[in-house]
């Protein structure tokens, strides 16, 4: 099951279509994705009003930079599932925000720090399970020896006061607002190691530009977003998210039911007054599905990993 679920995935979140070389040369689009477009108009995502909002801007739009843009996001909405669930959660690393749905109403949106241009974060979908308060974090080995071994056998103090301990044949940090993870993370299995969670460096959301990471989404305000993903439980609610985090304790919460993630790239989406709003294409993945007329990796380099978020 998993194998299928994963084989779905890559499926689902190939960067685009094939472009026609004809479109290349002109920067419009081929038939073949128009094709696209025309097969996701009888899917479910129609009425979605994201996808409708984009065909709105396509049909209309006369400038042939930006006809294109539209047409390399329309795509990758149709390859989105046809059914994206009840309620789902959707980041968008372009925009470097991520949205919480229930069917086709948005119920809240945060900011988010998303990966470097050279550790990029990755497309795909998983499961949200849950939520981790209070979270240890697992140190790499890679990043242990960048220093943190040698603070905890040469300066055990100084280890101790930023939570830095070695058991059972690991580096860990203890929970604690310091904590490279913060003060939650998601419960969302994946091969990329690349997970939603809180950080300790909350003023880097008052940027604009927040490509930062190493691949992980850093969620501001990451409190209120958690509690907003535990609503389905009944009678959860903010305050029951402060009482456990002033607990001080690791504690899991579970949802009713798994909700879908969508991590995706999205460089043109509408805005609450209907305009479209355009984002850069801060990880050169509309430029290169044209020039190199592929929907192959949707990032360069090996898969980047959730070391310090």
């Amino acid at each position: 099951m998993k194998k299928l679920i994963f084989a779905i995935a890559g499926a689902i979140f190939s960067l685009t279509a094939p472009v026609a070389a004809s479109a290349q040369v002109a920067g419009e689009v081929a038939p073949e994705t128009l094709e696209t477009e025309e097969a996701a108009e009888t899917s479910a995502l129609v009425g979605h009003p994201y996808y409708d909002a984009l065909r709105e801007a396509y049909a209309t739009e006369t400038d042939p930079a930006r006809r294109a843009t539209l047409a390399s996001n329309l795509d990758r909405w149709g390859r989105m599932p046809a059914e994206l669930g009840p309620r789902y959660l959707m980041v968008n690393a372009a925009a470097a925000e991520v949205t919480l749905w229930e069917g086709r109403r948005e119920m809240g949106r945060w900011r988010v720090i998303v990966g470097t241009t050279r550790t990029p974060t990755p497309i795909f979908q998983a499961e949200v399970s849950g939520v981790i308060f209070n979270p240890w974090w697992e140190v790499p080995a890679s990043i242990a020896r960048e220093g943190i071994a040698s603070m905890v056998r040469n300066r055990p103090a100084a280890a101790r006061q930023r939570g830095y301990v070695y058991q059972n044949g690991r580096y860990r940090q203890r929970p604690g607002p310091n904590n490279a993870l913060g003060l939650m993370k998601l419960v969302m299995p994946n091969s990329h190691s690349v997970f939603l969670h809180d950080t300790p460096n909350r003023s880097l959301f008052d940027r604009d530009v927040r490509t930062l990471s190493h691949g992980c989404v850093r969620v501001g305000d990451a409190l209120d977003f958690a509690s907003e993903v535990l609503a389905a439980r009944p009678g959860w609610n903010r305050a029951r998210t402060d009482e456990v985090v002033a607990s001080g304790q690791t504690m899991r919460i579970d949802l009713p039911e798994p909700i879908p993630v969508y991590i995706g790239y999205f460089t043109a989406e509408p805005d609450s007054d209907g305009s479209i709003r355009y984002f850069p294409d801060v990880y050169n993945r509309d430029r290169r599905s044209v020039a190199s007329n592929t929907a192959g990796a949707d990032f360069e380099g090996t898969d980047p990993q959730c070391y310090l978020g």
